[in-house]
This record gives structure tokens, C-alpha cells and sequence, in this order.
């Protein structure tokens, strides 16, 4: 695990483009967000971390405190290359973000994911990590497209 570089952002674009999870805007808003942690070193709305096997990015995850709440975090993006899915990146890279955010004193961590089918394993892969399905708003993203909140409490 380690902080963002520069030159990751084109391999972290592969990435997002290669889980097939994300739409060309949303892999767009992936990489600003990306570019301006890079960009605003003081800024501290986003944090960044990259994981790596060997010498070779293997995910990232990008989390941050939510404005005006007592110690509440998002989860904004989390990817891991399709490579290494089901290798334990993902779990470490969540356990990493839950461990920073603790130490912050985090009471809530909040993420949200589309109910479409083709998010099912993600949402599975959050069950797994112990969050539970706190809000469903219908119709958020698109009709038939409801957004989903998951929350793991401390």
C-alpha cells in the first residue's frame, strides 16, 4: 500500500475501464478526483491509496470525511485490475480505509453502488466486508436505477 503518483493515474484509468464497472463519466469523475489529490497536496477532502503486487498497481481505493458531520467517511471509488479480483486486494484495500478511518475516529462508513445487476458482486463483496444496506433511493441515477447506501459502523 502506498500514496498516489503521478504517473499512475493512466494505469489506474486502465484499470477502472477494465472492471467494466463504470461508465466513461463516471471513469472521467474517477480520474479529477484523482488528478486533484495530485494536484492539491494541503487539500483534505480525499485520500488515495494505491495498492501494488510486486511492481505493478493492483487497485485503489479513495476515501474521505464528509463535510459538516462528527466523525462520518466515504468511500468514494474503490477498483481493483480484473487481474488480481478475487486475490484479496480489495478486502485489504477496504480493511486499510476502515483502519485510517478509525484511527480518525470514524463512527460511519458509507458507500454507495447502483442496484443495478451488474453491481451485484460488488455489493456482495461489500456484504462480505460487514456493511449492510442502510438506504435505497429509487430511481436515483436513471428510472430503474436505484442508488444504494451500505454503512459499516464503529
Amino acid at each position: 500500500m502506498r500514496t498516489l503518483r503521478e504517473d499512475d493515474i493512466p494505469l489506474l484509468e486502465e484499470i477502472l475501464v477494465a472492471t467494466g464497472a463504470f461508465t466513461d463519466d463516471e471513469v472521467k469523475i474517477a480520474i479529477e478526483l484523482l488528478e486533484t489529490v495530485l494536484s492539491d497536496p494541503h487539500q483534505q477532502d480525499y485520500q488515495v491509496t494505491v495498492a501494488e503486487i510486486g511492481d505493478r498497481i493492483a487497485g485503489y481505493v479513495l476515501f474521505g470525511p464528509v463535510p459538516l458531520t462528527e466523525g462520518n467517511y466515504d468511500l468514494y471509488w474503490i477498483a481493483v485490475d480484473p487481474a488480481n479480483q478475487g486475490g484479496g486486494i480489495g478486502r485489504q484495500l477496504m480493511r486499510h480505509v476502515e483502519d485510517q478511518v478509525r484511527k480518525r475516529g470514524a463512527r460511519l462508513l458509507c458507500l454507495e453502488t447502483s442496484s443495478q445487476g451488474g453491481y451485484l458482486r460488488t455489493r456482495k463483496f461489500y456484504e462480505q466486508a460487514g456493511y449492510v444496506e442502510e438506504s435505497c433511493l429509487r430511481d436515483f441515477y436513471k428510472p430503474g436505477d436505484d442508488r444504494l447506501t451500505y454503512v459499516k459502523r464503529f
